[in-house]
């Protein structure tokens, strides 16, 4: 008795300092990395996919979570490789018992005895286990695995580690490569198809032996079937399904932008942009029709802003870009080229804002010199006097030039810059007169963001691009560029839009409730078109990106149907911004003020049409003495008025400004007290009078 009871201790004894010998060696395990790199991904708006990245090696591993993975496929993922995975701890004895005895009693290996933790330790690792010390090796890292993971940790890592062929390597890259879609979903065959491949990645890759993997998807089928996880009528329709036998694509969406913004972030794991994938796919889909009918060599860019918050729906820096013969790589969104005449707009709104022209106001359209400088038009004609709506609607040039002289040079490109854009003059060269007409180097995002900017009324907004960085990163500093304060005056930039929202289509037709503006650069190497409704910006460019000339390529029959079409496919338009307050409505050129039926001219410059006599202070006359009931506390204000001059008027009092009008003749001054004022008044093209009264 007293032997037995000293063997059993003896045993226990062994057993327990076996069992933490065990535990010690399998606590000293020296683990690999186990944050293996992951693809990073770039997702729109909603986080759908738009493209991802390769990892070194040129491997395609994405990130995917359990939920978003098909929970039939992994209920028949565990049937098939793990059984008992929810029980054992590591390693299941019984498999590698049944696999040896199947071993010994066929001579080959009938079923492996790895549990799906064994697999994901070989993953890790990148070692053979056909050697006994490499199986040892394997077991030894599972164990010590399940110590460190829970069971979560280890399904997602081999759903992000199994090797499905080629570069492929994850349920997610094999579900896009093989199937065209996320894992989220999959039919029976589907499910069975991606069990299957891991088990013989490079022998059953569908696109080489397609008949091979569809024998090893349908022997899973059966083992499902057998299993009780399908019914006959589903083995019946999984059988009879088709095996892909092609690589797809994984999603390249706003190829430029998402490279640049990987570029930009190359830490970041995942990186959500202000992208709209599905109006990202169809207009991508838009713009390479488009150019197709246009000939080769050709190349366009497009882009679409919500200009409410500045937020970037669509970028598409050109047709194809993996189309070598249109360089396709490069990004015609960034591209410095010169603009055309889609900056006439803005010099137009410049003279409405100084209150040196008006819509209806008219204009002469006549060969013109400007100190040497002779600009024509388009056509080579000239219609005599139009009105200035007329001349911006038919992109004269004379007119444009003429205001442009006007407004100086330096205030166009000072507001352009105020809108966030970076216009680029030849290195050395002076701001000239030939600006407005494209003699300066501007990129289709800066045109974007000053129409953005017409569109709110004038006032400028930083374009964004990047919502933001990985899952709880906030916004990126970089993510949007700002933008300063007020490019036009509020009821200028109305009357730009009521303007070009009655530019004739291509086809002469109206675009119902969409303000645009087309232009073509010298010599026939750019194409554009800009427009906005109430509620997008949409910025197009055509052209050949190593700048050759295309013969014929012009703005209003190249870029404006395309631009008109994307409008079309954003949905229903927007209607534009109602008239601000103040805005001086006119349907002819006889109703407005004597001072507006002739567009001015620049500032110090005597102009012969009416209304251009300097400025008189009317009210208060010299020398008045006006009771403003300073003795008693009940302080009026002194109400100022003006004739005569061009508006816009600033108005001053001993020398200190206090207002200034762009359309009307009349201001309130409130004074500090009693006693002697100098009163002057300056009118748009810098004319002044002076008045000095008495305030009591």
């Amino acid at each position: 008795m007293r032997r037995g009871l000293l063997l059993f201790g003896l045993l226990g004894g062994l057993t327990l300092v076996s069992w933490l010998a065990w535990d010690a060696w399998v606590a000293r395990t020296e683990l690999p990395d186990l944050r293996p790199s992951i693809s990073p991904v770039v997702l729109d708006r909603n986080g759908e996919l738009l493209r991802p990245f390769t990892v070194s090696g040129g491997l395609w591993r994405l990130p995917v979570a359990l939920d978003e993975v098909d929970p039939d496929y992994l209920r028949l993922l565990q049937h098939i490789e793990d059984r008992r995975f929810q029980a054992h701890p590591g390693v299941d004895p019984l498999a590698l018992v049944r696999a040896a005895w199947q071993w010994v009693r066929h001579g080959r290996i009938v079923s492996g005895g790895s549990t799906l933790t064994m697999q994901v330790a070989r993953l890790l690792e990148r070692r053979s286990t056909r050697s006994l010390g490499g199986k040892l090796r394997q077991i030894r890292v599972a164990l010590a695995l399940e110590r460190r993971w829970s069971k979560q940790d280890i399904l997602g890592a081999y759903l992000t580690l199994a090797p499905y062929g080629g570069n492929l390597e994850g349920i997610r890259a094999a579900s896009l490569a093989w199937l065209g879609r996320e894992p989220a979903r999959l039919s029976a065959a589907e499910a069975a198809l991606l069990v299957a491949l891991p088990q013989a990645p490079e022998a059953r890759r569908p696109d080489r032996d397609a008949g091979r993997a569809r024998r090893a998807r349908d022997r899973i089928l059966r083992r499902a079937h057998a299993a009780g996880l399908i019914d006959d009528l589903a083995l019946s329709g999984a059988l009879a399904e088709a095996v892909p036998s092609r690589r797809r694509a994984f999603p390249m969406l706003a190829a430029h932008l998402t490279r640049r913004q990987h570029a930009e972030h190359p830490q970041a794991a995942t990186l959500r942009l202000t992208i709209d994938a599905g109006l990202q796919l169809r207009l991508e889909a838009l713009v390479a029709e488009h150019v197709a009918r246009l000939g080769p060599k050709l190349s366009a860019a497009l882009l679409v802003v919500r200009h409410a918050d500045g937020e970037v729906l669509v970028s598409i820096g050109s047709a194809d870009p993996l189309d070598q013969g249109r360089q396709g790589f490069v990004d015609m969104t960034q591209a410095q080229r010169s603009p055309g005449s889609t900056l006439k707009p803005l010099i137009y709104g410049l003279a409405f804002e100084d209150g040196i022209a008006h819509p209806e106001s008219l204009i002469e359209d006549r060969p013109t010199g400007f100190g040497g400088y002779a600009p024509a038009n388009f056509d080579q004609e000239h219609q005599g006097t139009v009105t200035v709506r007329r001349a911006l609607q038919r992109s004269l040039n004379v007119p444009a030039v003429k205001l442009l002289e006007a407004v100086g040079p330096n205030r166009l490109l000072a507001r352009l810059r105020r809108a966030g854009a970076e216009p680029r003059l030849p290195q050395g060269a002076a701001p000239g007169l030939a600006i407005g007409l494209g003699g300066v180097g501007m990129t289709l995002t800066d045109l974007v963001r000053v129409y953005a900017a017409i569109a709110r009324r004038g006032r400028a907004t930083g374009l964004r691009e990047l919502r933001s960085v990985d899952a709880l990163a906030a916004l990126a500093p970089s993510a949007v560029r700002p933008a300063g304060g007020q490019v036009l005056d509020a009821r200028a930039a109305w009357a730009l839009g009521d303007i070009l929202a009655e530019v004739p289509t291509p086809s002469y037709a109206r675009a119902r409730g969409i303000a645009f503006k087309t232009g073509t650069s010298y010599g026939y190497r750019d194409a554009w078109a800009m427009g906005f409704d109430g509620r997008h910006t949409v910025g197009v460019w055509l052209g050949r990106p190593d700048g050759a000339s295309v013969s014929g390529l012009v703005g209003i029959e190249a870029a404006a149907p395309l631009l008109l079409e994307a409008f079309a496919r954003l949905g229903t338009v927007a209607p534009l911004r109602s008239a601000p307050p103040g805005v001086l409505l006119a349907d002819r050129n006889e109703e407005l003020p004597a001072h507006l039926r002739y567009a001015g001219q620049a500032p110090g410059r005597v102009s012969s049409q009416p209304g251009a006599e300097g400025p008189e202070i009317a009210y208060p006359p010299p020398g008045a003495r006006v009771d403003l009931g300073l003795a008693s506390g009940r302080v009026r204000d002194l109400v100022v008025k003006a004739r005569g001059g061009v508006p816009p008027y600033t108005w001053l009092a001993n020398g200190v400004p206090f207002g200034r009008t762009p359309f009307g003749r009349s201001a309130r001054w409130r004074p500090d007290g009693p006693g002697y004022v100098v009163l002057s008044v300056i009118d748009g093209r810098g004319a002044a009078a002076q008045a000095t009264a008495v305030v009591e």
